[in-house]
């Protein structure tokens, strides 16, 4: 099984972690748990967590190797979709040292 993390600064890590184990649920098996601000993904190929820290949502997605950059996707993609106002952006980092992908909103202006 291969691991990766991302570490997403937001000032509503509660709010965007309910969210998006309400969205995810109507395909996969979720838990979201408001008294300890955690909760669980099960995928048909993987799993990932979610944990409400101070000032950062904490994702964790675990698969086989081949299928790590669909789960970094799936979860990325979604909650930057869901944080589009607050410019969430989602840095994979994986447990072999290499960097995974990245979600952010595709209208963000290029650096000149």
């Amino acid at each position: 099984m291969a691991r990766s993390e991302a570490r997403v600064p937001t000032d509503r890590p509660a709010r965007y972690a309910k969210q998006l184990a309400s969205h995810l649920g109507r395909r996969s098996q979720t838990s979201w748990d408001e008294e300890t601000g955690t909760g669980g993904i099960v995928f048909q190929n993987g799993t990932g967590t979610l944990t409400a820290a101070e000032g950062a949502l904490l994702l964790t997605v675990e698969t086989d190797p081949e299928n790590l950059d669909v789960l970094e996707g799936v979860v990325g993609r979604h909650l930057v979709r869901f944080g589009t106002r607050d410019e969430l952006v989602v840095a994979w980092h994986r447990d072999n040292g290499e960097p995974g992908t990245t979600q952010s909103n595709p209208g963000d202006p290029m650096p000149h």
